[in-house]
């Protein structure tokens, strides 16, 4: 066999007290381990936009649960004619609506009734779309056609025309509640949708296969690890959703089919200040204004937390 060596060549090998053994292939890790949420989180509060989405959503929040403290003018009463369509004065810094009622304590109180909406539709629309879209995408088979086939029918029929069909016919019995129920009862399927998708590219995952092996139930199997990895993309799209259900629940009580007139609404004060658009245009502009504010700050942080989330996007900034 050749040697690579003559047998004369000297070596030189230094002491070992002056060449110390050391790990040079070790990896000294710092701080806690990066998953999804961490980096979202990183990203996320760099943006100033996530800080002013947020500032503004938790002032919303703040008026629609404690609307005494921003005003202590009641919305109904104290409706004088003698005001209608009036300027600001002293006490009243947005003036008067038609019927002489203080704008100002109409916008504060109705933030309460547009916010209470949202949250309901946006917590039925979750559920339904969760347990929709994640049978359908992880069974498969003849329970994701069956409820495949149910979504597009749901699917199909825009849930404002559902919604103003169902006030119609409950127009007794309008309050939050069912004009909650009648827009999300058709709101869901887009929810399900984008869940199925993402179940359906993360159950063949190594570590859904590794649970199987060991002998894990399939519905646990969905509950522990596919459900939870596939979740990200379903909180995007029910953030912004909490803001659809605010401009439809706006959007019915405007066509007069949503929401009670004795109930505070920026949709119903719209409706009846569009008739004073050229004499008092104050009265349409101030709640339109409200309900913009409102929807933005909602779209504003869905569209932040989905770039957060896509680590595609994080990378092309």
């Amino acid at each position: 066999m050749p040697s690579n060596t003559r047998p004369d060549q000297q070596h030189y090998v230094a002491p070992l007290e002056e060449t110390p053994l050391v790990a040079i292939d070790s990896v000294k890790a710092e701080g806690k381990p990066s998953n999804l949420w961490t980096d979202a989180w990183n990203d996320v509060r760099k943006r100033p936009m996530f800080w002013i989405s947020s500032v503004l959503i938790l002032l919303v929040v703040v008026v629609a649960l404690f609307p005494g403290l921003f005003t202590q003018t009641p919305p109904n009463n104290d409706c004088l004619l003698a005001n209608s369509n009036a300027g600001p004065t002293e006490g009243h810094p947005l003036g008067f609506t038609k019927q002489g009622c203080d704008i100002y304590s109409r916008i504060i109180h109705g933030t309460s009734t547009s916010l209470a909406v949202g949250l309901i539709v946006t917590f039925l629309v979750a559920v339904l779309g969760i347990i929709f879209g994640a049978f359908a995408g992880f069974y498969g088979g003849w329970l994701d056609s069956v409820l495949s086939r149910l979504g597009d029918i749901f699917f199909s029929i825009p849930y404002i025309l559902a919604a103003v069909v169902i006030m119609s016919v409950l127009s007794a019995y309008r309050n939050v509640w069912v004009i909650s129920l009648a827009i999300g009862l058709f709101a869901w399927p887009a929810t399900a949708r984008v869940l199925r998708a993402e179940i359906l590219r993360v159950k063949n995952a190594d570590f859904v296969m590794a649970s199987t092996a060991l002998g894990v139930s399939r519905f646990r199997i969905l509950l522990r690890h596919v459900l939870p990895n596939s979740i990200a993309p379903v909180l995007v799209i029910t953030t912004i959703s909490l803001a659809g259900a605010i401009v439809a629940e706006a959007t019915l009580s405007f066509l007069g089919v949503g929401l009670p007139t004795d109930i505070m609404s920026w949709g119903n004060d719209i409706s009846q200040a569009q008739t004073s658009l050229r004499t008092a245009p104050q009265t349409l502009i101030l709640p339109s204004i409200a309900l913009s504010i409102t929807v933005l700050s909602f779209i504003m942080l869905g569209e932040v937390v989905r770039d957060a989330l896509d680590p595609k996007a994080r990378a092309q900034r």
